[in-house]
């Protein structure tokens, strides 16, 4: 869908500022949340969150925005260097784009873009989270990061594919409507000129280049006699 380097980028933003508070919602609610609320002795994982004063990142508790804002800046950078360009690659490895249908390449740049940032982004929150107040050791580092790719890929895969890819299309088809608008015109325009200027009869046209290509070979033999 993007066309240029700004829209690409824009593209990118949406999809990560979406995606990061999905993933911070599913960490801190969804895997971790009976965990903080016992602890904390808590009915509310925003409770448990205040009495331990923040979101444990490198080594010390921080508050929410932070966080939000940290992994904002390492995913979108990914997103940008990585994701992007190499999901796009990874798919036209498989599917022509130019055959298959968009709503099929689409969902292949959507899987390939989960299989590449799922890993990353679960490594780098492995080195973020890691419980360096028990020292560190890199076997643990290893087996936190297979324990948040495994519980973060059915959710990735699943959100991009029905929720958060869709929504991104939605609002870049609305912010970019004209020039979408103004693209589909110029391609319906150049169709209609291309059907215009096809010749009625193919047997005729073909009948013309060989009728060509004979006068050229006997001008050239002729040129060669003299």
């Amino acid at each position: 869908m993007p066309r240029n380097q700004f829209q690409r980028m824009f593209f990118a933003f949406i999809t990560v500022i979406i995606t990061v508070h999905a993933y911070v919602f599913y960490s801190l609610y969804v895997v971790n949340g009976t965990t903080l609320m016992t602890l904390n002795g808590t009915h509310s994982v925003l409770g448990a969150i205040r009495n331990q004063g923040g979101v444990y990142m490198f080594g010390q508790f921080l508050p929410i925005w932070s966080v939000v804002l940290v992994e904002f800046c390492l995913a979108y950078l990914l997103e940008v260097m990585m994701g992007s360009p190499c999901s796009f690659k990874l798919a036209s490895k498989v599917f022509d784009p130019r055959r298959n249908h968009p709503m099929i390449f689409e969902s292949a740049i959507i899987c390939a873009t989960v299989g590449l940032m799922c890993p990353a982004m679960s490594f780098l929150a492995a080195l973020l989270y890691y419980p360096y107040y028990e020292g560190f050791h890199v076997i643990t580092l290893f087996a936190n990061w297979l324990k948040l790719v495994c519980l973060n890929f059915p959710f990735a895969f699943f959100t991009q594919l029905f929720f958060i890819q869709p929504l991104v299309r939605t609002i870049f088809k609305w912010v970019f409507r004209k020039d979408i608008a103004r693209r589909e015109k110029e391609a319906h325009e150049k169709e209609a000129q291309g059907e215009k200027l096809k010749p009625v009869d193919e047997t005729e046209a073909i009948a013309d280049i060989i009728k060509r290509v004979n006068e050229i070979e006997a001008e050239l033999k002729a040129e060669r006699q003299k």
